[in-house]
């Protein structure tokens, strides 16, 4: 049979499609399944924040896999989700911290904070050594000592290899097992099955391990009376947790609080103290603010100083004069090819007031030697000169590019009117780079105003503030004073008002982002 050119034959849908749609789904399942496993057990941890984050980027990730309508979403998906992820999420807990006290003595929860009270305990009875020994079939037994009286008691034999009995009886023994008592190394090995052991002596009296060589008579500290409430049975007080100081504090038969807190703390909500704190307390307020304004000063003169000199210096290397202009622009971007942790550790070997190379060569040229670490003014000085040796490469390169859009018919006409290099860079070559780089300034600024590896490796903040409430420092940028507010100290660190601190910067930065949005879509208008 012979077919026309327009006949078309049936075609057989190949089988392996809808074997390719049930993989799809079963995974779709199989995911969703581990995600809810996964949910509930961070919900059941107290993890709640992880919990809600997992559940929104799988749930979402899911609902885009498997609805057909959702497709092209699905490759702009792991972007989102890792903004989500790494930037939206660090950044909205942080301003959730801000809110809190969240501190070096505030962080637990409050039902954590009971837990660690109520297993306090103290001594209430006889304190009586203790010798560990083993048995012939391979248990042993503890041979309990009292240095007053000189009783001794022998407990009844138990394993190590598996959890002994919550209770242990002991009797009056006038000697010794036969052998050697276990050596401290397999006391301390098996420390957490002898913790666990209560032995009980005949008048029933009920010891407990209180340290690798005791058996003491002990009861908690504390115990709960009600839902919130906890007694103290050495000293009869009842404690309440105090909500607006996140600590356990006594209180009187009204109610009212009196007395110390107790530690530790947990973790509430404070509302806008921290930020209050920022504006009020003057042990933060003045140091606050004096760091505000170096670090502002400090990024302004780095730009204005790196901007200077990478400039002048890509307009030399450019001069048609000029010989062996490739090895000056080698030896120039240099500095830009090392790494900046290790130009600035060489420098703070270089600027040491006692054995530095800088130092050295002033003493022997002028007989001076600059306390360039411990002088507030120096140091900050100090600061900058290393940080515009690190940035003027890379505006040299910037210029040094710039250079080359400029149109020659622009200097020639110039030396026909008699103009001379100065008035060729002022009014041709300096207006012509300045607003192309100026989104590039901007977004100088905005790092050099979070340089925390320049002033943590050169000279951590130093030399310090006195009469501060937090670790404040002369050469302190705004980060590096938030990140010593939250770790710096022994169980001080204010976590909540690093955060309110960070979330100002955050601010700031994003403002200086904005106007560097605005100042880029400017110049791309006006070409």
């Amino acid at each position: 049979m012979q077919l026309s050119e327009t006949t078309t034959l049936p075609l057989k849908s190949p089988a392996w499609p809808p074997l390719l749609a049930w993989l799809k789904w079963l995974c779709i399942v199989g995911v969703g399944l581990v995600n809810a496993w996964l949910v509930i057990l961070m919900y059941a941890q107290g993890e709640m924040l992880f919990a809600m984050l997992t559940l929104v980027l799988v749930g979402s990730g899911l609902y885009l896999f498997a609805n057909r309508r959702s497709y092209a979403w699905r490759y702009v998906y792991p972007g989102l989700a890792g903004m989500g992820l790494f930037v939206l999420f660090p950044l909205l807990c942080t301003i959730g911290i801000a809110f809190t006290n969240y501190s070096g003595k505030n962080q637990l929860s409050l039902e954590r904070v009971q837990q660690v009270l109520q297993q306090q305990r103290f001594q209430s009875g006889r304190d009586l050594g203790f010798a560990l020994y083993e048995t012939d079939e391979g248990q042993w037994r503890l041979w309990l000592t009292d240095d007053d009286s000189g009783d001794a008691y022998l407990s009844d034999v138990f394993t190590l290899a598996a959890p002994p009995p919550a209770l242990l009886g002991a009797s009056p023994a006038h000697e010794a097992p036969a052998g050697e008592a276990a050596p401290i190394r397999v006391i301390t090995q098996h420390r957490a099955v002898l913790s666990a052991l209560a032995v009980v002596l005949p008048n029933g009296e009920r010891l407990t391990m209180s340290s690798l060589r005791r058996f003491a008579a002990s009861e908690p500290v504390y115990v709960p009376e009600g839902e919130l409430v906890l007694l103290n049975r050495r000293s009869g007080e009842r404690l309440a947790p105090n909500f607006d100081t996140g600590f356990y504090q006594p209180i009187d038969e009204g109610g009212h609080f009196v007395g110390e807190p107790v530690s530790p703390g947990f973790t509430v909500v404070i509302g806008w103290d921290n930020f209050l704190r920022v504006l009020q307390d003057k042990g933060i307020q003045v140091p606050f603010i004096s760091i505000f304004i170096w670090t502002v000063l400090f990024s302004g003169l780095t730009v204005f100083f790196t901007l200077a000199v990478g400039m002048v210096l890509a307009c030399l290397v450019q001069w048609e004069p000029l010989r062996g202009k490739g090895t000056y622009r080698l030896l120039l971007i240099l500095p830009y090819a090392v790494p900046a942790f290790i130009s600035i550790l060489i420098f703070k070997g270089l600027f040491n007031q006692s054995f530095g190379e800088i130092n050295m060569l002033l003493s022997g040229l002028f007989g001076i030697s600059p306390d360039w670490f411990t002088d507030p003014l120096l140091a900050r000085a100090m600061l900058v000169m290393v940080n515009n040796w690190l940035g003027y490469p890379y505006m040299m390169i910037l210029c040094m590019g710039l250079l080359k859009a400029i149109p020659e018919d622009l200097y020639e006409a110039s030396a026909m009117d008699g103009a001379g290099p100065l008035d060729n860079f002022l009014r041709i070559t300096l207006p012509l780079l300045l607003k192309p780089l100026t989104p590039l300034l901007i977004a100088s600024f905005a790092f050099n105003f979070n340089n925390f590896v320049l002033i943590q490796l050169l000279t951590n903040g130093r030399p310090d503030m006195i009469g501060t409430t937090t670790p404040a420092g002369y050469t302190d940028l705004l980060v590096s004073y938030t990140y010593r507010i939250a770790f710096e100290g022994s169980g001080t660190q204010d976590f909540g008002l690093a955060a309110a601190i960070a979330t100002l910067i955050f601010l700031l930065v994003g403002a200086l982002a904005v106007l560097n949005i605005k100042a880029s879509k400017l110049e791309l208008s006006e070409k």
